[in-house]
């Protein structure tokens, strides 16, 4: 498993929405690759993404941007990975390739497995909101 740095950029930049729009507004794509000091045309893409899984919504024109379509204790950083495309898999072992020499009889391919589905579980038991919570001296930096 690596993550990318479209999925590092996916969770930075849902973490300076939550502290930029925390009033509700919308904020720009502009604003936030300011804040992030991220390329705007990344993260148009990184957005989109996160937009068609519905984890944010947008407004179009002069004072639109992004906002969040869920709560902070909502979102979990797995939504945000999964959305940005990121493969949380440990390895790309698959016991159902047919390429494989060990199909059916492979014990390590449920070492793998089992990891995948700890690091899986992982990610979705932390909410935008726990982060948050946990690190307010930053997020009211």
């Amino acid at each position: 498993m690596r993550i990318t740095t479209r999925g590092r950029y996916a969770l930075r930049a849902s973490l300076a929405l939550a502290k930029l729009g925390k009033d509700g507004n919308p904020v720009s794509i502009s604003h936030l690759a300011e804040q992030e000091n991220i390329s705007s045309v990344f993260l148009e893409q990184i957005f989109f993404k996160l937009r068609k899984a519905g984890l944010v919504s947008s407004i179009r024109g002069p004072g639109g941007g992004f906002y969040f379509a869920k709560s902070l204790d909502e979102l979990t950083i797995k939504q945000i990975l999964d959305a940005a495309g990121e493969d949380l898999n440990i390895t790309a072992c698959d016991k159902h390739t047919v390429d494989c020499e060990h199909i059916g009889d492979c014990l390590s391919h449920h070492v793998w497995e089992d990891l995948t589905k700890m690091v899986n579980d992982y990610f979705a038991g932390i909410t935008l909101s726990s982060i948050i919570d946990k690190h307010q001296d930053i997020f009211n930096a």
